[in-house]
């Protein structure tokens, strides 16, 4: 048994079963042996001060992402303290699991969270994560929709995490990520672009004066977003590095 696996069924006897042998760990544990995810397994993630529930199986969250989410709750205190009283405006695009937006709720006082998802699976996730991490309903709005399409109004921030998974890079993603993981929420095309570009062409529409877009994308986009954003001509943009050092996210303005 690999190392990994060993660390693996550790965690799955810690966290889902308080250490008590059963027979359902036993199960999980042959599930664990032949590919499947732990975190599905277990059932939730730790996300920024939040639990994210994923009994619907959405995109699981990312140390990455959870990285640059940490980043953007930092910038927008900064930005409250320059803002009127007002509620700070965020749309959480391709939300998911919902883990970025609600993770701004529950580190963020003063936010208020439009959420736009198009699987409508994932809408009813989305609705667990807010209830478990215990969100006042006068605080967000979920929208059913295919990016921009029933989005309504200006945003202070839009964040997203779109499929970028190149296809002609599929032969580099874990075999267990392939079979587990919804290939909508992984993959965005031939170079992983397609909503990326469809994102950047519109986001401007839904951005208040001086607000920001933060977004997602593989290393290896980072001078074609470049160039997308100077063609879309955004005022001023600057990509950041994750936590291992690879180009991962972009804020432009």
């Amino acid at each position: 048994m690999k190392q990994d696996t060993k660390k693996e069924i550790q965690w799955l006897l810690r966290d889902k079963y308080h250490n008590k042998k059963t027979t359902a760990f036993l199960r999980d544990v042959e599930s664990l042996e032949k590919g499947e995810l732990i975190d599905y397994l277990i059932g939730w993630k730790p996300f920024v001060n939040c639990r994210i529930d994923l009994r619907f199986r959405p995109l699981i969250p990312r140390l990455e992402t959870e990285y640059w989410a940490e980043k953007a709750i930092k910038e927008m205190k900064s930005f409250h303290t320059k803002a009127s009283e007002d509620k700070i405006k965020i749309l959480d695009l391709c939300a998911g699991s919902g883990c970025i937006g609600i993770s701004i709720l529950k580190n963020l006082k003063n936010s208020y969270v439009v959420f736009g998802e198009l699987d409508k699976i994932l809408i009813q996730q989305i609705r667990i994560n807010l209830r478990l991490n215990k969100i006042p309903r006068n605080r967000y709005q979920i929208i059913h929709s295919n990016l921009f399409a029933k989005v309504h109004g200006r945003f202070d921030f839009i964040l997203t995490n779109p499929p970028y998974i190149a296809l002609e890079r599929k032969n580099k993603v874990q075999k267990s990520v392939l079979q587990s993981e919804s290939h909508l929420a992984l993959f965005g095309g031939r170079d992983g672009l397609f909503l990326i570009k469809k994102i950047l062409q519109q986001a401007h529409q839904y951005l208040n004066e001086d607000g920001q877009i933060w977004l997602e994308f593989d290393s290896f986009q980072k001078p074609i977003i470049d160039q997308l954003l100077k063609k879309l001509k955004y005022k001023d943009w600057q990509f950041f590095k994750d936590q291992f050092g690879k180009w991962r996210w972009v804020v432009a303005r």
